[in-house]
């Protein structure tokens, strides 16, 4: 588990707490940050778990350095029944997880931007399961708005 101030720093350093994008940070208060690491095929992979009694994924934050496809392994180390609901381009992902279970998903998210996913079961969901995929990276030039160079902060 990473310390507030490791957080911040890390938070500071994806570019995750400027303006317009500091609600990530509130809305996640707890959990970790990771990363998604890409293997020499160009297709990315993580893992995300609960642990056992924290309701919380783990990590609640995941980074994906550019657009495109993750794999996707989900652990329940956690003694009840959760789910997960993934975000994809098209189509959403629905996975029981059992307690004490796996799933695998494949996920495309070609644009960047924030992706949410919880578990709707129950009152998981209020409860603090809920958690973001960040995809950084520009919008390719086809998705921009035909208008003037913004200043940016």
């Amino acid at each position: 588990m990473t310390t507030a101030q490791e957080r911040s720093d890390l938070l500071n350093k994806l570019g995750l707490d400027a303006q317009n994008k500091a609600a990530l940070g509130r809305v996640l208060g707890t959990g970790n940050i990771g990363q998604a690491s890409e293997g020499s095929d160009g297709r990315m992979h993580a893992t995300i778990r609960i642990n056992p009694d924290e309701l919380a994924w783990d990590p609640s934050i995941l980074v994906m350095p550019h657009g495109g496809d993750i794999e996707l392994e989900l652990i329940n180390d956690d003694l009840n029944t959760h789910c997960a609901l993934l975000p994809s381009n098209g189509d959403r992902k629905f996975i029981w997880l059992v307690n004490h279970s796996k799933g695998r998903a494949s996920l495309n998210l070609d644009g960047p931007g924030y992706y949410w996913f919880s578990s709707p079961t129950g009152n998981d969901e209020g409860r603090g399961l809920t958690g973001a995929i960040v995809v950084l990276g520009d919008a390719p030039p086809e998705a921009r708005l035909d208008r003037p160079e913004q200043p940016r902060p």
